[in-house]
């Protein structure tokens, strides 16, 4: 189960060669998008977030009533220092097809680590000592021109007892941190090389309506399924103006995942999430 859904997850994962080749993204991702008037506030028509933009651009505001909002389009190539650089860029592996290879592998090594980790692990069956019943022999053993039986509660009979059935136990194995970390590092590299890792100053909501969500979402180009990832914990507008939409997901930092970042095509994080992140991803492995 977890292997098939991983895969059909990887094969949504498309192409990996693109990261040490980030030239060609920026034809992918020099389409731009305005922000939208409802969840940010009014924005100047010329100031457009841009997928080739290096830096934040800053917003321009008439009011008080609107808070000035930066944002940043991070690529593998270009990130402005809104992301850090060793986090988007995986070490040469050989050639393309050798890279992808192990690429995909770590990939697939997390996922289904993370897919048997969360299993329960609570299927149980009843051996033959715990099947209700009685243990008296059925009948005698010879004479009856019948086969020989020394108990009703055997798995031959109906309602007897299940040989070799599962029992409660955890389905989770070790993965090295070092390879979970990896993981993480590429999944984000593949989200920043298809110019879908989308970096803004904060997440504050100036309300809880979620038209305001919807009509965002639908500014965004080529995007199906979103992912936004704060710092902190979720701001309470934000929760109640995405618990209503399917195709958008809010976690905090510290639950980023693999097994999230590839379920959804497009990931917004806040400035203080990617410096929580970045300062997990440095953090020493305890040996």
């Amino acid at each position: 189960m977890a292997l098939s859904i991983s895969r059909r997850v990887l094969r949504s994962f498309g192409s990996l060669s693109g990261f040490g080749r980030c030239g060609d993204s920026s034809s992918r991702t020099s389409q731009s998008f305005r922000a939208s008037h409802d969840l940010y506030g009014h924005v100047s028509g010329d100031c457009l977030f841009s997928a080739e933009s290096s830096s934040f651009i800053k917003g321009v505001v008439s009011s008080l009533a609107y808070r000035r909002l930066s944002t940043s389009n991070v690529t593998s190539e270009s990130t402005g220092g809104s992301f850090p650089s060793d986090l988007l860029s995986p070490k040469e592996c050989g050639n393309t097809a050798t890279r992808d290879r192990a690429l995909k592998d770590i990939i697939h090594r997390v996922v289904r680590w993370q897919l048997a980790k969360r299993q329960q692990g609570t299927h149980s069956t009843k051996t033959i000592s715990e099947v209700s019943g009685t243990g008296r022999k059925p009948y005698r053993q010879k004479g009856t021109g019948r086969a020989r039986h020394g108990t009703l509660r055997g798995p031959q009979f109906r309602g007897g007892a299940v040989m070799h059935g599962p029992k409660p136990r955890s389905h989770a194995f070790k993965l090295n941190k070092k390879v979970r970390r990896l993981g993480l590092k590429i999944a984000l590299s593949a989200r920043a090389a298809e110019g879908k890792l989308l970096v803004f100053e904060d997440l504050e909501v100036p309300t809880h309506k979620t038209k305001n969500i919807v009509n965002y979402v639908n500014e965004m180009e080529n995007t199906k399924k979103l992912l936004v990832v704060d710092g902190g914990p979720i701001n309470e507008k934000l929760k109640l103006a995405t618990q209503n939409l399917h195709y958008v997901n809010v976690l905090p930092s510290i639950g980023l995942n693999v097994y999230s970042i590839l379920q959804h095509d497009t990931l917004v994080m806040s400035r203080d999430a990617v410096n929580k992140i970045v300062e997990r991803m440095h953090t020493p492995i305890k040996r």
